[in-house]
């Protein structure tokens, strides 16, 4: 028990560093008239927050179960903590990673996923803005950690931590940071493109900690000067209510597939991106980034 008083002390230490740095960012930015807050999004981002954290509360004795259940199969065990601290967290983030790149690609995800992107601001507050769903399915994509030998408590322990750094690189403030951290690590420029409604921004830097994923697998972009970052969705909602927020792309994805013909198309609108049609009325991400890049005379990598 004693670790797990240290683990918890360490999480309330990152807590209130995440808080403190948002109050400060806050004042920055109205000191500065920089508008990087806005009283109504910053409201529905405490919303969201609020309602993740019941849910994670409500699921968390089942998550801590299947992890249990699967660990009690693992393969192996790592016995230096050094490395089985570094294994952990290198996988998780890349589990991660895959989360979050169905998310995206996935349209039955992405309507879940879309409210974390459907603000038009960039600020602290906006990591908050969470996957309101998302802990209904998110265990069953770190099962594999707990088959791998590691403890279900260290499992959401990791996750708390890199969720935490997550948080930090929602800011617009420019942070100089060496050229060897950018190449590794996410950093706010990098999640900044993330968050734009650019269409050569649009799926890019999946990462949580590491952007190597990113790099690896195609799904990198560089934030540029010359194409300024516009946040939100590229169809905003018009009703941004408490409940609208939640469910509006359900609604699309719903209507989308009700009036579609056969029940295979139907199955698509579920699995295929977001932007998919069976009659090509509309475009995915990477249709438009082609067409994009077509228009303008120039590749775009992995459009």
């Amino acid at each position: 028990m004693p670790h797990l008083d240290a683990r918890n002390q360490a999480v309330i230490v990152l807590v209130g560093l995440l808080v403190m740095l948002t109050l400060i960012e806050m004042w920055l930015s109205y000191r500065e008239n920089r508008h990087y807050y806005e009283k109504r999004d910053t409201f529905t981002n405490i919303y969201l927050t609020a309602l993740a954290f019941v849910l994670n509360l409500a699921v968390n004795g089942s998550t801590f179960f299947i992890l249990s259940f699967c660990y009690q199969y693992r393969a192996f065990q790592i016995s230096n903590m050094l490395a089985y601290w570094f294994v952990l967290v290198i996988t998780q983030d890349f589990l991660y990673w895959v989360l979050h790149y169905t998310g995206h690609y996935c349209r039955m995800f992405w309507a879940m996923h879309v409210t974390h992107h459907s603000s038009e601001h960039f600020n602290f507050t906006t990591g908050f803005r969470s996957t309101v769903f998302e802990p209904l399915y998110r265990t069953f994509f770190y099962l594999p950690l707990a088959f791998m030998g590691f403890n279900p408590i260290d499992i959401l322990y990791a996750y708390l931590v890199t969720q935490l750094y997550g948080n930090l690189v929602h800011t617009q403030y420019q942070i100089p940071l060496p050229k060897w951290y950018a190449f590794l690590f996410v950093t706010p420029s990098h999640h900044r493109v993330h968050h734009a409604s650019n269409i050569p921004y649009l799926d890019k830097n999946m990462g949580m900690v590491l952007i190597l994923w990113d790099r690896l697998f195609g799904t990198f972009y560089e934030e540029n000067p010359a194409e300024p970052v516009k946040y939100g969705l590229t169809h905003q909602p018009e009703d941004t209510g408490p409940v609208n927020i939640l469910f509006h792309e359900w609604k699309a994805l719903l209507h989308d597939a009700n009036n579609a013909p056969g029940w295979k198309n139907k199955l698509k609108y579920f699995v295929k991106p977001p932007g998919w049609s069976h009659d090509g009325s509309t475009q995915t991400a990477k249709v438009m980034q082609r067409n994009y890049a077509i228009e303008r005379g120039y590749h775009q990598d992995a459009a």
